[in-house]
């Protein structure tokens, strides 16, 4: 990472996800970047971070991903991803990855200085306490879900709560349990559907018991497992990337079609 400046340089993680299911997450999030000050690129030869096969135990094909995305991104200020949970992966567990390797474990510590989950970023390095986007509005009733990446290894929770509250028409609300799993845990709701679904529908429930008509989160995995629950169940609570409501992008809600 080079020396921090007034106006910083940031490589965009996109993620996956974002990438293939939920692109406006991605604009949202430059649009967020550049309005906070940064000027941004997104590596094009960016791709996954590796967590999926680190989850799955392949060692050996998530260090090659992690090698990619350092090399793609140490020459950044920062890199930032909308993502607490893909950020989990590269700030913290690269290092595991690269344990027995010296050359790699320097480039990485050097590197890991500047990873950021969006929200941290906007509010803990940028000093935000509101959106910069002028013309974000948005009204409804909203609740946030805090994925355990985000809250566990990033430490993502006041900066969620802060900037929503400072969104013109919010009325914000918390859940009772915002420190329970949503039940989806990247690979673990594959491996293990039955307690997935156990877990989401309690989720689900609370979430209804706010009265919110609207959930937003930072993690996309989480929000498309509570989504599908929500859809299902049919409450017709609506469900959005937090990056979206604070750009004014909140427009189409997950599930739904143009």
């Amino acid at each position: 990472m080079g020396a921090k400046r007034d106006e910083p340089t940031v490589g965009l993680l996109v993620t996956c996800i974002a990438d293939a299911m939920r692109p406006t997450v991605g604009f949202a999030t430059l649009r967020l970047l550049e309005a906070a000050g940064c000027r941004v690129e997104v590596p094009t030869v960016q791709t996954c971070c590796g967590q999926p096969a680190y989850n799955s135990g392949d060692a050996e094909s998530a260090r090659t991903l992690a090698k990619r995305v350092v090399a793609a991104f140490e020459r950044f200020d920062y890199c930032v991803a909308p993502s607490g949970s893909c950020m989990g992966m590269v700030k913290h567990h690269y290092a595991h990855l690269f344990r027995d390797d010296p050359d790699w474990a320097a480039r990485h510590r050097a590197f890991a200085e500047g990873c950021h989950e969006l929200l941290s970023f906007l509010h803990d390095v940028r000093g935000l306490r509101r959106s910069s986007i002028e013309d974000a509005r948005y009204a409804g009733r909203v609740t946030y879900h805090h994925s355990c990446s985000g809250l566990r290894e990033i430490g993502v929770r006041e900066q969620a709560e802060t900037l929503l509250r400072a969104v013109p028409g919010v009325d914000f609300v918390g859940l009772a349990d915002p420190e329970a799993c949503c039940g989806f845990g990247g690979t673990f709701c594959v491996k293990y559907p039955e307690i997935s679904t156990s877990i989401v529908a309690d989720k689900v429930a609370d979430i209804e018991a706010t009265g919110a008509d609207t959930l937003v989160g930072g993690d996309l995995g989480c929000l498309m497992n509570i989504a599908g629950r929500l859809s299902r169940q049919g409450t017709g609570v609506r469900v959005y990337h937090t990056a979206e409501v604070l750009a004014g992008m909140a427009d189409v809600p997950f599930g739904s079609q143009r």
